[in-house]
């Protein structure tokens, strides 16, 4: 009988090797990726803290700050008596110096009395009594009117300066408040920048580290892309294998192996341990599928000139056995494909 000869469709050489060194490449990336720490991609150390001017900004809005004092100011401008620590030194004064003045003109009308009474022929008497003490107290009532008058003045204007205190110390205020909070807004403001340029330092220093962690495994992955158009696109190369001719044991068992089949293709129930090596049958095509999706084959067996329908050992390892003769055989029980002679 004549050798079986066998043809298998391999890669270039050089391809082959740099599939095997990508192999290795990936092997080795994966497996450096299995004891990361992901503490050192991930955690709090990449956010970035509060900067010491947002600190400052959140203590100065926290209080009433610059300010207290003008409302501590104005607070002591008002009340009942507020108006005293207003009224003017110098008030007492004028009022004294007002009454003398007035005390010398009440006096000299004194002596116009006088001369009315001797011109009337009554001085001495008591007509000129009774004239004395209605003027005397006509004129006490004036500079009483008038003291009260110089008093309520100055009074007045102490209350006029204590009301203008107050309203001057809540503007201070006002302003200090607007000024505390410009301050803050300005502060605020500054430290965000610098967090920010913080928080973008920590990004960076974290991608770097990510990127440190998985470069072997970008790299190799860039490998592949350059070298997938090669395997695709680069021609094969042929090896040929050469099967001995079978002994005459191994066609005994090849001719027992044909009459099993034989005898099984007129059998209806499932064979077991078929012979249905690929490498043992020649004009194989396809003529369709099972339910399940199994391929379902018309070929002849070597040295058999009958076809026969049935599956590919390889296509269903679930119901397939290495034989002992090195040849893989189909238990068809397993399998929704009828193995049987076809014409």
């Amino acid at each position: 009988m004549a050798d079986v000869t066998q043809t298998r469709q391999l890669p270039a050489e050089f391809i082959e090797a740099l599939g095997k060194t990508y192999a290795e490449d990936l092997t080795k990336a994966i497996g450096g990726l299995k004891g990361i720490d992901v503490s050192k991609i991930y955690g709090p150390q990449f956010v970035a803290p509060q900067t010491a001017l947002q600190q400052q900004a959140q203590q100065l809005g926290q209080g009433l700050g610059v300010f207290q004092p003008f409302l501590q100011a104005a607070q002591a401008a008002t009340g009942p008596t507020a108006y005293q620590q207003f009224l003017s030194p110098f008030q007492q004064d004028v009022i004294n110096t007002t009454l003398r003045q007035y005390d010398v003109q009440a006096q000299k009308g004194i002596p116009a009395l006088a001369a009315q009474a001797i011109g009337a022929g009554a001085f001495g008497g008591g007509r000129e009594g009774v004239q004395r003490a209605e003027y005397q107290t006509q004129s006490d009532l004036n500079r009483a009117l008038l003291q009260a008058q110089l008093q309520q003045q100055g009074f007045g204007q102490a209350q006029q300066l204590a009301a203008q205190q107050y309203n001057q110390q809540l503007g201070l205020a006002g302003q200090a408040q607007g000024l505390l909070a410009s301050q803050i807004s300005g502060l605020g403001a500054l430290g965000q920048q610098q967090q920010a340029q913080r928080q973008a330092e920590l990004e960076a220093e974290k991608q770097l580290e990510f990127q440190r962690i998985y470069q072997p495994l970008q790299t190799s992955q860039q490998f592949l892309g350059g070298i997938q158009p090669l395997i695709s696109g680069y021609p094969g190369r042929e090896q040929i294998q050469v099967t001995p001719s079978p002994t005459a044991l191994q066609t005994g068992l090849g001719t027992l192996a044909t009459l099993a089949g034989i005898y099984r293709s007129f059998s209806p129930s499932p064979l077991v341990n078929i012979s249905s090596d690929i490498r043992l049958k020649e004009n194989i095509s396809l003529i369709g599928k099972s339910p399940s999706g199994l391929n379902i084959y018309k070929f002849k067996y070597l040295n058999d000139n009958n076809y026969y329908q049935g599956v590919m050992a390889q296509e269903v390892p679930h119901a397939s056995i290495l034989g002992k003769d090195g040849f893989y055989k189909v238990d068809y029980s397993k399998v929704d494909v009828e193995f049987k002679k076809v014409n």
